[in-house]
């Protein structure tokens, strides 16, 4: 047996599953039938003829009982006839009195006739003595007629006979061939077996060409999804039904598209992660530089500290506005160290999440004039002039307190570096649901290159101005962690004349 039709008679499949269990159940069905044909169909037909005659009875008696027996007309025997054609029986209708009898589609007289019509007649009326005074086999008995069971040896054949009587003296006689009913069960039942075995070949051949069109698509399907387990997914299930094949190769289909994207997401992750691992090393690097930062940025202060107080207890200068001197350099270096370790603690505690934002809805412009406000004396060290033009209040959600120190660093940075004609202008930009406020100063443009690094811990572009006026290089660091902890955005733009810094904040829930 060649291997194609072991393949093809496979009976794991589900094709041959199908069929086999369609020609089973297509075999037990006519097989019941047949069974039940054998069993029920004899005494089905015998009692449906039995209302047959008991109808046909019922229809000659009707049109009897409109005939003149004795003016008989073709028209009469034509009514007759209509009746008993095409029932497969013999109907004989006796009149007592004028002597005449229905026999063969015509009518026939006994009396003044011939020698055969009188014992013909004759034979007729001892039949219906004799079945009125035999014991019948009676089927039925409606009273003014019955049908009875009849075997007659002579003929080896049984019969169906239905015997009644009209208003008259008459009597109305039907006789059918049982013999041929159970030769129609026969016929039928081997008719049916017949075309049990072609239906069922049939059946098989069709079962086998339709799940052929089930299972391909199918196989298909499997095949494609033998590939995606090979990480191919060029393959497309081509969708040509809206059935439920149909919709399963679409979502073949999507799978196909998601497993790639996010294999290649999963790629990219993995590219990510080992970038990571590289910059390990720089990480340890960045903590490395933001000790020393520290150490440095505490250095300077402690031994100035130090120095002027050893100074102090050594009496090296005794009048008092040396003295005086000496304090004033350890507070304002304690200071220093005391506003440099409070922003690192508020710092510390933003970007670790123990500090959470307090939402709420204040006047953002009521705010900005609070801390332009509060740096008037600044100002006027710095010769600055301060443009805010907004007067109405302008509502917004965030936690008012860090937004007060964002508007206080952006300020105080603004003053710090401004130049030129020493203006500062803060200003809102409305951008549908967001407001941007932006703080610009005139003076020197940020570098490019530093304009992504003044965020970072200690950063500084200029580490001697910023020196010069006690900057630690840790206040942009606290906007932009405040700013990540509203999930809003923060930056630095440079212009021509100077450098403007800005934060975003909702004025919707």
């Amino acid at each position: 047996m060649n291997l194609k039709l072991i393949k093809y008679l496979n009976l794991k499949s589900i094709r041959i599953k199908l069929t086999l269990t369609l020609a089973i159940l297509i075999t037990a069905t006519i097989g019941i039938l047949w069974i039940l044909n054998r069993s029920f169909l004899q005494e089905y037909y015998i009692n449906s003829k039995v209302a047959s005659l008991g109808k046909t009875y019922k229809d000659i008696k009707a049109v009897y009982e409109t005939i003149d027996t004795n003016n008989l007309t073709a028209e009469d025997n034509l009514n007759m006839e209509k009746v008993t054609e095409y029932r497969n029986i013999n109907v004989f209708v006796i009149n007592t009195e004028t002597y005449i009898w229905y026999e063969n589609k015509e009518w026939y007289s006994a009396k003044n006739a011939s020698l055969a019509n009188k014992e013909r007649y004759g034979q007729l009326m001892a039949k219906v003595y004799s079945i009125l005074m035999t014991d019948n086999d009676i089927v039925k008995d409606m009273g003014e007629y019955f049908v009875f069971k009849e075997y007659e040896a002579r003929v080896n054949t049984n019969y169906l006979r239905l015997l009644g009587h009209t208003e008259g003296k008459s009597f109305i006689y039907i006789e059918t061939n049982l013999e041929t009913m159970r030769e129609s069960v026969a016929v039928a039942n081997q008719f049916l077996a017949y075309v049990g075995v072609i239906a069922v070949i049939i059946s098989i051949l069709v079962m086998l060409w339709i799940s052929k069109k089930f299972t391909g698509p199918i196989l298909q399907l499997a095949g494609i999804a033998k590939k995606m387990s090979d990480l191919d997914f060029d393959v497309k299930y081509v969708v040509d039904s809206e059935d439920e094949l149909g919709e399963l190769g679409g979502s073949i289909n999507v799978l196909s598209e998601k497993l790639e994207n996010t294999i290649s997401e999963l790629k990219s992750a993995n590219n990510e992660l080992l970038s990571d691992l590289q910059n390990k090393v720089q990480i340890d690097e960045m903590r490395k530089d933001f000790l020393s930062n520290v150490t440095h940025e505490l250095k300077t202060p402690i031994a100035l500290i130090q120095g002027y107080a050893e100074g102090l207890k050594d009496n090296i200068s005794e009048d008092q506005d040396s003295k005086d001197f000496y304090c004033e350099v350890i507070i304002d270096e304690a200071q220093k160290m005391n506003s440099m370790v409070k922003k690192l603690l508020s710092l510390n505690q933003i970007e670790f999440g123990s500090n959470q934002p307090n939402i709420e809805r204040f006047d953002l412009t009521a705010l900005v004039k609070s801390v332009i406000h509060s740096t008037e004396i600044l100002q006027e060290q710095k010769k600055a002039t301060m443009h805010f033009e907004e007067t109405e209040p302008l509502y917004v959600w965030a936690d008012e307190y860090m937004i007060e120190e964002v508007l206080t660093n952006y300020i105080s940075n603004a003053l710090n570096h401004v130049e030129g004609p020493r203006i500062i202008e803060v200003k809102f930009i409305q951008m549908g649901e967001v407001v941007r406020v932006a703080v610009f100063n005139t003076g020197i443009p940020i570098p490019e290159e530093d304009l992504e690094n003044i965020w970072i811990k200690f950063y500084k572009v200029d580490k001697a101005r910023t020196r010069e006026y006690g900057g630690s290089g840790i206040g942009l660091s606290i906007v932009k962690a405040i700013m990540d902890s509203h999930n809003r955005k923060c930056g630095a733009i440079n212009h021509e004349n100077g450098v403007e810094f800005w934060f975003e904040l909702d004025t919707n829930v």
